[in-house]
């Protein structure tokens, strides 16, 4: 998912996804390159994982051809997360004026997004408390 400051400034969202619990494991901001995909590979180790991608030829050069599948038709589940995500935090829109795209504010929206996203019980404590104060 790329974020743009301007349009030769791209910052690329990298992530890896759990399809099957339907979660993030990890995410690295930077650049579309060879170094930042290394970064969140090194993040998330390569052995014992099957990657699923789209068809980029970084991918074919640091991850195994044995554990890479590349193709647009299995990689639905994450793009539809990606939806959730530009649903919800403004800043990942396509074509927004209205956020900074600052590495930082980034970082610490996809934070906050995947802490109550991936913990439901937590949202639903907190909004309970935000009831009972302003109530």
């Amino acid at each position: 998912m790329a974020l743009c400051k301007k349009k030769t400034e791209k910052l690329w969202l990298w992530r890896a996804y759990d399809p099957i619990a339907r979660r993030t494991i990890a995410w690295v901001l930077g650049r579309r390159d060879d170094a930042t995909c290394q970064k969140l590979l090194n993040k998330i180790g390569l052995e014992g994982k099957t990657f699923v991608t789209d068809d980029w030829e970084g991918y074919h050069r640091l991850i195994p051809d044995d554990q890479l599948f590349t193709g647009k038709d299995l990689t639905v589940p994450i793009e539809q997360d990606n939806s959730n995500i530009r649903h919800f935090l403004a800043r990942f829109r396509r074509r927004t004026k209205v956020v900074s795209k600052v590495v930082e504010m980034v970082d610490l929206s996809l934070r906050i997004y995947h802490h109550f996203h991936d913990n439901l019980d937590a949202f639903a404590e907190k909004a309970a408390v935000f009831r009972a104060i302003f109530s």
